[in-house]
């Protein structure tokens, strides 16, 4: 009888997470068509439903009066019922002062709060800014601290889970050993952490240019760094430590500096730009600038547009070689500054140095993607939680 019992328990579980997830996917929808998504009989809709309102998960938003008989109510998920906050740590170029943006958004997925700060974390402790920074996106939202129920940290470095310690990253403090579970402890929630990167290509997959393909490459143009991310049927590629997409780190051929590392970040590099603008004369005193400029007057810096065109093909070439990608996005502020005018060099790079054939596509994201894909993998992690939890408490 016990075991009759836990399993008519684990049924109905599996029939109440099944509903929220298809309430999370299709936003509104009546009995009838969660009976019909999920193939359970009406009764058993309706005991699912009560649970799912009892538990605050679920709201009656609105009837349905275009049929005969008594109007059928419209559920939706309860927008207040959980969030999820995203933290985005990076550099911002000349000033060397990281800045720290992060937001926050409803189980809908809309934002509630968004704030932007510049931090000295040579003199703050990184887990009292991130601290701070859920704290105030929490006052701008008039929510309470249990009910974000988790934080999605991007930083410009990669996560080694089974360390749970950042590597490869540049600001201060953050790969410091422990910072991860000791920010979890004092927020009271989870706090996951991936490569800035890496949450763009999220972004590209559900907001972008790589939504409808099996996989895809994304090659991030920074003012400083570069970056990689492998996406194959919609799961990132991260490595045993985090440490996929390192392009930057790529080893190149230097006829007569063979004792000399040279690697891709000194072709492609803001550092390397900089010197390749003023080469040609591009005026700009960063990155950005003598891109935006090249890209603004084509015809008097097409040598400068060429050979830059030629740079990023020798990476992608690497990469289109290995992974062979149906799509290959340029992102990051460089890529975007050159827009069509050295994405059409870039192809035409490609032509000359790759064999191998991948459709070349700039982001069409125009806000900030890194936060953006951190707020989608951050808020996907909430709905997967919400769903076992109902799971483990009804089984």
């Amino acid at each position: 009888m016990t075991r009759l019992a836990g399993s008519s328990k684990l049924l109905r579980a599996m029939n109440a997470s099944a509903a929220l997830a298809h309430l999370l996917e299709q936003d509104m929808l009546t009995r009838a068509d969660l009976r019909r998504l999920t193939q359970l009989s009406t009764p058993t809709i309706s005991d699912v439903l009560r649970r799912l309102t009892d538990a605050g998960l679920v709201a009656v938003v609105g009837h349905h009066s275009g049929r005969p008989g008594p109007n059928a109510e419209i559920y939706a998920v309860n927008p207040d019922a959980a969030y999820a906050a995203a933290v985005s740590v990076r550099d911002i170029g000349a000033s060397r002062t990281p800045s720290v943006v992060a937001a926050l958004c409803d189980l809908t997925g809309d934002i509630r709060a968004r704030i932007e700060r510049r931090i000295d974390f040579l003199r703050t402790d990184p887990r009292t800014a991130l601290v701070d920074a859920i704290a105030d996106l929490r006052t701008e939202a008039g929510i309470a601290a249990e009910n974000i129920h988790h934080v999605q940290l991007a930083v410009a470095g990669s996560y080694d889970t089974r360390a749970e310690t950042i590597r490869h990253v540049d600001v201060p403090g953050f790969a410091r050993p422990g910072l991860v579970p000791e920010t979890a402890a004092a927020l009271g929630t989870r706090v996951g952490v991936d490569n800035d990167v890496n949450l763009a290509a999220v972004a590209e997959r559900r907001r972008g240019v790589a939504a409808d393909v099996d996989g895809f490459a994304l090659l991030w143009l920074g003012q400083e760094g570069l970056g990689l991310a492998i996406d194959i049927g919609g799961t990132l590629i991260r490595g045993a430590r985090g440490g996929a997409g390192e392009i930057g780190y790529m080893p190149l051929y230097a006829p007569g500096s063979i004792h000399r590392k040279v690697d891709l970040q000194d072709l492609l590099g803001g550092a390397a730009i900089m010197a390749l603008g003023q080469d040609h004369r591009v005026p700009g005193r960063t990155p950005l600038e003598i891109v935006t400029a090249a890209a603004t007057d084509p015809n008097q810096a097409a040598e400068f547009i060429t050979h830059l065109a030629d740079r990023i093909a020798v990476g992608l070439a690497a990469v289109i070689a290995v992974l062979d990608p149906s799509l290959v996005v340029l992102a990051g502020p460089i890529a975007q500054a050159g827009e069509d005018t050295l994405l059409a060099a870039v192809r035409a790079a490609l032509r000359r140095a790759a064999p191998l054939e991948s459709t070349i596509a700039v982001t069409t994201i125009t806000d900030d993607a890194v936060l953006l894909g951190a707020l989608d993998a951050g808020l996907t992690a909430v709905r997967e939680g919400l769903i076992a939890a109902i799971r483990d408490n009804q089984a």
